[in-house]
């Protein structure tokens, strides 16, 4: 079986004055993510959208336990990027060029060098990131990209350029991982298909057409178009839209796009 998720359109400061299609643009107001309903039947996955015309502010956000410990709620916020579209120069950053003591990165998030600390990495159409619980990060302006996380939205703002919203820097400190983003988290939609992430909450592959990435398992999973039709047993999916299918040992993949398929981890 396959459902189709509704969505619905959030403001953000930071985000764009026209959504891009298929999107229709709901509002006068800057719209920065689509979120899709999680299903009851993947309660602990959240898909969105996320479109940016700044700079996101610089964060972090807690595991499980941190955040049980912390009366954060019970599930942390592990997530994976993948960029659809980024404007010429635009970048996201993960973690640091080197490691930083605690006293030394709470000084920097106060006086804004955090920023010049970040490895900001220049990104285009195909580029995948994971980012576990604990990187500190941010997005760029002029970033198009699909998120695929726990369905969790704990944060911490370490820094926000000024902006009159809340930080978290006590909370912060205590979670945030104080040295450089791993390379191996990293990854391309290159070729058939392949594994973006195998962490311990989700799993998130990349099929082209027909093809079955090894390790996709069967049972229930999220598909996303990354691009053009995605085919789902003869239903067609397209860009902008998010689907349940609730058993992938019956489903027969097809079409000329990409999907993203994410699955519950093993």
């Amino acid at each position: 079986m396959i459902r189709k998720l509704p969505h619905r359109f959030v403001e953000k400061i930071w985000g764009v004055d026209r959504l891009p299609s298929p999107f229709p643009h709901p509002s006068a107001d800057r719209i920065g993510e689509v979120w899709f309903d999680p299903p009851e039947e993947l309660p602990q996955l959240l898909v969105k959208y996320i479109f940016t015309s700044e700079r996101l502010s610089v964060q972090a956000h807690p595991d499980d336990n941190q955040a049980e410990a912390m009366g954060a709620g019970r599930a942390g916020k592990s997530e994976c990027w993948v960029i659809l579209d980024a404007e010429p120069g635009a970048t996201i950053a993960v973690g640091f060029h080197r490691e930083i003591a605690r006293d030394a990165l709470r000084e920097a998030a106060l006086d804004g060098s955090i920023v010049d600390h970040l490895v900001w990495h220049e990104v285009e159409a195909g580029d995948a990131f994971f980012i576990p619980a604990g990187t500190v990060h941010a997005i760029g302006g002029g970033v198009s990209l699909i998120e695929v996380q726990q369905n969790s939205d704990v944060t911490f703002r370490l820094f926000d350029y000024g902006r009159p919203r809340e930080l978290h820097l006590d909370e912060g400190m205590q979670i945030a991982d104080t040295g450089p983003y791993p390379p191996s988290l990293r990854r391309r939609l290159e070729g058939d298909g392949g594994m973006l992430v195998d962490g311990p909450h989700f799993r998130l592959f990349y099929a082209k057409g027909a093809n079955r990435p090894a390790g996709l398992g069967d049972g229930p999973a999220l598909v996303i178009p990354f691009s053009g039709e995605v085919l789902i047993d003869d239903e067609s999916l397209e860009c902008g839209e998010c689907a349940l299918v609730s058993d992938l040992s019956d489903a027969a993949l097809g079409g000329t796009g990409i999907a993203l398929i994410a699955q519950p981890a093993r």
